[in-house]
């Protein structure tokens, strides 16, 4: 089984890319994960957008810490499965933090939590993901986990915590792919982060000049979507569907025009 993974679209710049990738490509792959939590304006995700990824070949959306930036989202993630939270927020959020899509004849899990290490306040992750690991593996092996957060320590904590157990473990947030991609030992697929679909020639997806000027003087500022060098990031990852183990990883790293 052959799954397309694509890192954080940020803004109108990410969406069209990524969109001009699914159109050309969408069939080469069985299944199609994308986190969408910065694709509304670089901050959150609307009902409109997460209903266009559905419609142009996603069959899951995850998100991260920025799931409650455009309220419109707070009633339809109740009504959408596929488009999840992490795992670890108040069990009062909205929304759910995995999922369980039959596709083909053929159950993938998908579970979305965010770390702990240099983000927001939130509970333990770990042990999120453990209370609904078994109740996951009754219904399927196929089990991809979107570990949303900052420190590749507690990253690597999470593969090494779950490997044998899930098909894989990929980073997302820090919009900065990374080059460790390995199967871990048991057959878990492992990267720190998958990177960032949008803008790769401003400041993780946002432009130069507003970034650099808040880190001289401090003060709030108005971000803007960065439209120079589009990119697409993620993965591919082929898992053995009897077994769920995966049986390679790979990195996508493509600009615009090569698409």
């Amino acid at each position: 089984m052959k799954f397309l993974i694509i890192g954080d679209v940020v803004g109108r710049p990410g969406r069209n890319t990524l969109f001009k990738y699914l159109e050309k490509r969408r069939q080469d792959y069985d299944f199609i994960i994308v986190n969408g939590e910065n694709s509304a304006g670089g901050f959150g995700i609307n009902v409109k957008i997460a209903k266009e990824m559905f419609e142009r070949g996603a069959d899951v959306i995850t998100l991260g810490n920025h799931s409650w930036d455009k309220r419109e989202i707070y009633s339809y993630i109740n009504e959408q499965k596929n488009l999840i939270r992490p795992i670890n927020f108040t069990k009062e959020a909205p929304g759910n933090g995995y999922t369980i899509v039959e596709k083909n004849g053929i159950k993938v899990a998908v579970i979305n939590a965010q770390c702990k290490v240099f983000m927001p306040p939130i509970a333990c992750p770990f042990l999120a993901v453990e209370e609904v690991l078994p109740k996951i593996k009754e219904e399927t092996d196929i089990i991809v986990l979107d570990f949303h957060g900052e420190a590749t320590s507690e990253k690597q904590a999470m593969g090494w915590n779950l490997t044998g157990r899930v098909s894989a473990v990929y980073g997302t947030h820090t919009h900065t792919q990374t080059a460790d991609e390995r199967i871990l030992p048991g057959g878990t697929a492992y990267i720190s982060d998958i990177g960032m679909t949008g803008g790769h020639d401003g400041i993780l997806g946002m432009n130069r000049r507003e970034s650099i000027q808040r880190f001289k003087d401090g003060m709030p500022t108005r971000y803007s979507v960065c439209e120079e060098n589009l990119r697409i990031n993620g993965i591919e990852l082929e898992v053995n569907e009897k077994t769920g183990k995966a049986v390679s990883i790979k990195r996508v790293n493509m600009e615009y025009d090569e698409i």
